[in-house]
C-alpha cells in the first residue's frame, strides 16, 4: 500500500527451540555425568579393595613391599576383573561406565551445538542418537522374533553368574536384588546353585553352606526385623514341598517373564517414551541445522549483492568513460542528457552501451 513501508521476514534462528534444545540435554549431559561417576567411584573402589586384600596378605605371609607378592590378589587388579568378565559374570561398573559416558558424549554435543550454533556438532548429535534409536528398534524386533533364544541366553547367562557369585560384591548384590525383587531363586529354580563351589551338593564340599541357597532366596517373615542371612543353609536337603516353606522354589527367568507379561502396559509405555524423546531430540536438532544454514545462505545473498552493486558501472561512470566524441553523439551542448530509460534503449533512441564499445 502507498504511504506505508512493507516489512520482510528475514530468517532467523528460533530461540525457543534453541534453549529448548540446549536444556534437554543439560539434563541428558548431568544424568551422564552422574552415572559415569558412580562407575568410575565404583571401579575405584574395587581397585581399592584388591589393593587392601594384597597388602592384608603380604603382612600374613611377613612381605614388606606389595608388588613382590607375585601370588597376591593385588597384582594384576585389571586382568582379574577381566577374568571375571570372561567367566560370563556381569560387571555392573562396566555398565555404569558405558552407558554414562555415551550420554555425556551426547549431552555435550547437544548442549554446546545448540548453545554455539555449531552445525556439526548438532548434527553429530542427531545422527548418533537417530543410530540409538535404531539400534534399539532393531534390538527390540530381533528380541522379539527369536524370543526362545533369548530364553535360553538369559538361562546361561543367570547360571554363569551364580558361578561368580561370591567372586565379586557388586555382582552378588546384584544376584540377591533380582531373586528378592522377583520372588525367584537361580535360573531355572534352586538346584542351579549346585553350578557354585559354595552351595554345591557335592561330598568333597567343606563349606558350611554346603546344599544351601543365598538368603535372597528365602521368604521373608514380615514380622522379622533383622535379616537372617543363613536362612538358607541345608535347605535343599529338605524334600521339594518342604522347601517351599523356606524358600522360592520358581526360577528367575520364568518370574521375569512373568514379570513383564503382567506390567507390559507400563513397560511399552517406558520404551515408547524414551523412543519419542529420542525423536524429538533428533528433530529440535535437525530444526534448529536447518534456522543455521537458512540464516548463514541469507548473509551469503546479502553478501554478494552488496559486492555485486559495487562492481556494476552505473550510468554516470559509463557516460564519464565515453569521452568526448561519444559525448557529442548522444546530445550537442546545451541539450539535457538522456534519461535512463532512454539511455538503456527503452526509448527507442539510443543503444544499449556495453563495457565492449567503452
Amino acid at each position: 500500500m502507498p504511504g506505508k513501508h512493507q516489512h520482510f521476514q528475514e530468517p532467523e534462528v528460533g530461540c525457543c527451540g534453541k534453549y529448548f534444545l540446549f536444556g534437554f540435554n543439560i539434563v541428558f549431559w548431568v544424568l551422564g555425568a552422574l552415572f559415569l561417576a558412580i562407575g568410575l567411584w565404583a571401579w575405584g573402589e574395587k581397585v581399592r579393595q584388591w589393593v587392601g586384600v594384597g597388602r592384608a596378605w603380604d603382612e600374613v605371609v611377613g612381605r614388606s613391599a606389595p608388588h613382590t607378592c607375585l601370588c597376591c590378589p593385588a597384582q594384576g587388579v585389571l586382568s582379574n576383573i577381566s577374568a571375571l568378565t570372561d567367566l560370563g559374570g556381569l560387571d555392573p561398573v562396566w555398565l555404569f561406565v558405558v552407558v554414562g559416558g555415551v550420554m555425556s558424549v551426547l549431552g555435550f554435543a547437544g548442549c554446546i551445538g545448540a548453545l554455539r550454533e555449531n552445525t556439526f556438532l548438532l548434527k553429530f548429535f542427531s545422527v548418533f542418537l537417530g543410530l540409538i534409536f535404531f539400534l534399539e528398534l532393531a534390538t527390540g524386533i530381533l528380541a522379539f522374533v527369536f524370543k526362545d533364544w533369548i530364553r535360553d541366553q538369559l538361562n546361561l547367562f543367570i547360571n554363569n553368574n551364580v558361578k561368580a557369585y561370591r567372586d565379586d560384591i557388586d555382582l552378588q548384590n546384584l544376584i540377591d536384588f533380582a531373586q528378592e525383587y522377583w520372588s525367584c531363586c537361580g535360573a531355572r529354580g534352586p538346584n542351579d546353585w549346585n553350578l557354585n563351589i559354595y552351595f554345591n551338593c557335592t561330598d568333597l564340599n567343606p563349606s558350611r553352606e554346603r546344599c544351601g541357597v543365598p538368603f535372597s532366596c528365602c521368604v521373608r517373615d514380615p514380622a522379622e526385623d533383622v535379616l537372617n542371612t543363613q536362612c538358607g543353609y541345608d535347605v535343599r536337603l529338605k524334600l521339594e514341598l518342604e522347601q517351599q516353606g523356606f524358600i522360592h522354589t520358581k526360577g528367575c527367568v520364568g518370574q521375569f517373564e512373568k514379570w513383564l507379561q503382567d506390567n507390559l502396559i507400563v513397560v511399552a509405555g517406558v520404551f515408547v517414551g524414551i523412543a519419542l524423546l529420542q525423536i524429538f531430540g533428533i528433530c529440535l536438532a535437525q530444526n534448529l541445522v536447518s534456522d543455521i544454514k537458512a540464516v548463514k545462505a541469507n548473509w551469503s545473498k546479502w553478501n554478494d549483492d552488496f559486492e555485486n552493486h559495487w562492481l556494476t558501472p552505473t550510468v554516470s561512470e559509463v557516460l564519464s568513460t565515453a569521452g568526448p566524441q561519444q559525448n557529442s553523439v548522444i546530445g550537442a551542448p546545451g541539450l539535457a542528457p538522456p534519461s535512463r530509460h532512454a539511455f538503456f534503449g527503452l526509448g527507442g533512441l539510443y543503444p544499449e552501451p556495453t563495457f565492449k564499445n567503452w
